[in-house]
């Protein structure tokens, strides 16, 4: 049977029940206490404390915060360092695991993305929250029956050897690296808006923060900091849309009455589709589209007949004796790209405008497309991102981990529970948020002047113009929402101050961010660190190795992987939310058919679970690969994009593929190779019976 590598304490019911009143205690006073923080601040606000102190102390009152709630839980107990002694309360535990999976996509993406793409945002909504049914129906009460302390360990038990247990090290360290670069790079985001630092400082500055929670006490320090950190970004969260939804429609409820305000959206929308000066302005991006796409097809002959065009141009301005046309011609040969490569990028992020040249999008309209065939391919994918997300949820390690930490199976199923509960109080308001953020935009800034621009428009701009960036095209002086480009993870960040609230709420709402990013970074990093350490040093190199040394090789390695991050993350890879559902789908490929078949089906084995895990990640990786305008840079990938799109379907769903491969090839090798031995059968059916002997207090697992 399965269990740890050394017994620790186990713990009785009464204990625990004196346990768990003493964190409510706890938290409640914490809770008031930061009420209490950010009451201070606004009125030292309002008597004249600068914003940039204002963000000085959200950042150091925080990070502070979780880094003295990691010290005090600083650890060197394998049981406590790896899954929290076992002995979390299932309600703390589904905050810690809210907090743990929401994000900087969640709290930062999940709006901005509803923002960008109405509907179809729906899917990561449906995607995410269904995931968790499947994780209680399928995955949680098993493996905690299971106990010890990771994913690859259930692997190595259930398929026997290290080759299972190897596959999914590699498949975690994949999914939950290319997570926390996401959750990085937002941390870079925020700590820059907050502090006006350098966004490469931001990440380091950020990087700080999340050691100081992981690396003293593991699963401890990182559970006890993300139920402190659950309570700030939902608080964050919460009180700048209902704001907005008190501003325009006079009842605090913004998530029964924003369909109000959707409607008067629509209406805005049907104006701008037809305004004048929008179709100007959308004419020019057509324009310059069409130009540089003109180009990029001429190369090289294009770039050098534009330099002779620029040089003639000057010389006969010159020849006529005038100034300022040859005085503009030089100013466009100095822009000029240098040499073709140069051309070619830029005319490539020229021709990109075309997406800026066409209508905007109709926010509540479901699979939007020119015609059925585009429709059907935008339902296609909304569907196979609900199916990738799903799954992927349900086999993320990082989140799979957290029912380790409860006392007992029944308290892992009640975990689920809680843990759907607080994510769905965020993902309930998303949808909201968006709509109310997309009205102000619409009625506020669209129609306004340049030269009135709200201050909150040069300080996102200042960030990053890649998140923000207002131009005036035709030179009218007035906003078009054709000229206004913005980055869905900026809209949550940016709320504040689009609603006109005092700045403590703009960094309220940078430490929630803060918060989301953290958490998950934490959980992520402890994930990658553990599977050096646990499955690969202690269970395949030195079974006899001691607890301190295994416990300060995860720091170690923690410390190695946090950096490499933390530098892949200052490269600016992808979007935030890209990266996440990679995460997703490479997750979902990896673990899910290996996980369900390993519980449910005693008749996979060692080989068909090793062929379909490799399999159905390399299927998925590779699709993303050449797909995936960056991954294909990297991996230099020559052919156009459309001749590696398979049904239509974008790589962000790559697990569409993955998942059923998985499936299959464990289904169908285990059928062609033996049966797994006796004891492995009987370890299916220890697993397969949770609630037999699930309920005991212990440490231990069973």
């Amino acid at each position: 049977m399965a269990g740890p590598a050394e017994p620790t304490n186990v713990f009785t019911a009464g204990s625990q029940k004196a346990f768990t009143s003493q964190l409510k205690k706890v938290y409640t006073w914490y809770t008031g206490g930061f009420v209490a923080f950010v009451i201070f601040l606004a009125i030292a606000e309002q008597m004249g404390m600068s914003r940039q102190w204002i963000g000085y102390i959200f950042l150091l009152a925080t990070v502070g915060l979780y880094a003295g709630i990691g010290v005090m839980s600083r650890t060197s107990d394998a049981a406590e360092y790896y899954v929290a002694g076992r002995r979390v309360p299932a309600l703390f535990n589904g905050m810690a695991t809210g907090a743990d999976w929401m994000s900087a996509a969640s709290f930062i993406g999940m709006a901005g993305t509803l923002y960008l793409t109405g509907y179809g945002g729906l899917a990561f909504i449906l995607g995410w929250t269904g995931g968790y049914c499947l994780v209680a129906l399928l995955l949680a009460p098993y493996l905690r029956k299971f106990g010890q302390f990771t994913i690859p360990d259930f692997l190595g038990a259930r398929y026997g050897g290290h080759i299972p247990r190897t596959i999914g090290i590699l498949a975690a360290i994949l999914c939950s690296f290319t997570y926390v670069v996401a959750q990085i790079y937002g941390v870079g985001i925020i700590t820059t808006r907050l502090t006006g630092v350098e966004f490469i400082y931001g990440i380091f500055l950020g990087i700080g923060g999340i050691l100081v929670c992981s690396f003293l006490g593991g699963m401890r320090a990182v559970t006890w900091t993300q139920v402190a950190q659950y309570i700030i970004l939902i608080v964050a969260y919460m009180i700048p849309v209902v704001w907005l939804s008190v501003k325009h429609t006079g009842i605090p409820l913004p998530q029964f009455v924003y369909g109000k305000v959707l409607e008067k959206v629509t209406a805005r929308e049907e104006q701008l589709i037809k305004d004048p000066k929008e179709l100007e302005v959308r004419g020019i991006f057509k324009a310059r589209a069409d130009a540089a796409s003109a180009n990029l097809k001429g190369l090289p002959a294009s770039f050098d007949a534009g330099k002779k065009t620029l040089a003639d141009t000057i010389e006969k301005a010159k020849a006529d004796n005038n100034v300022d046309a040859a005085t503009a011609a030089e100013k466009a040969l100095a822009a000029y790209p240098k040499d073709a490569a140069a051309a070619k990028a830029a005319w490539t992020k020229e021709a990109g405008l075309a997406a800026r040249s066409g209508p905007p999008l109709r926010h509540a309209e479901a699979f939007p497309g020119k015609d059925d065939t585009a429709r059907d391919v935008s339902r296609r994918n909304f569907l196979a991102l609900v199916f990738c997300l799903m799954i992927g949820t349900a086999a993320l390690p990082h989140i799979l981990m957290r029912y380790y930490t409860t006392p007992s199976v029944r308290e892992a199923r009640q975990s689920v529970f809680w843990s759907l509960f607080f994510i769905f109080l965020l993902y309930f308001t998303a949808p909201a948020l968006a709509v109310l953020v997309k009205f102000d935009v619409y009625t506020l800034l669209v129609g306004s002047e340049f030269a009135k621009l709200p201050q909150w428009v040069a300080s996102w701009t200042r960030v990053d113009p890649g998140l923000l960036s207002i131009v005036d095209v035709n030179k009218d002086g007035i906003v078009q929402l054709a000229e206004i480009a913005i980055g869905g993870d900026i809209v949550v960040l940016a709320t504040p101050e689009i609603a006109g609230l005092p700045y403590v709420i703009s960094g309220l709402v940078a430490a929630g961010g803060l918060a989301a990013a953290l958490s998950t970074a934490d959980g992520l990093l402890l994930t990658i660190a553990n599977a050096l350490s646990h499955d690969f040093y202690y269970k395949m190199l030195d079974p006899n190795a001691p607890t301190g040394r295994r416990v300060m090789i995860s720091k170690m390695l923690l410390l190695v992987v946090a950096v490499l991050a933390a530098l892949v993350a200052s490269q600016k890879p992808a979007d935030i939310l890209f990266l996440v559902s990679a995460a997703f789908s490479l997750a979902a490929a990896a673990f899910f058919p290996a996980l369900v078949c390993g519980i449910f089906w005693k008749r996979a084995n060692k080989w068909g679970a090793t062929l379909g895990m490799a399999l159905g990640v390399g299927v998925t990786f590779y699709y993303m690969a050449t797909t995936q305008p960056w991954l294909r840079s990297v991996f230099g990938v020559t052919s156009p994009i459309a001749d590696n799109i398979w049904w239509g379907i974008q790589p962000i769903s790559a697990g569409l593929w993955g998942v059923p491969l998985g499936f299959i090839v464990i289904i169908v090798v285990s059928l062609l190779t033996p049966s797994p031995d006796r004891e492995t059968q009987e370890l299916v059916e220890h697993v397969r019976y949770p609630n037999l002997t699930g309920d005991t207090l212990d440490t231990r697992g069973t």
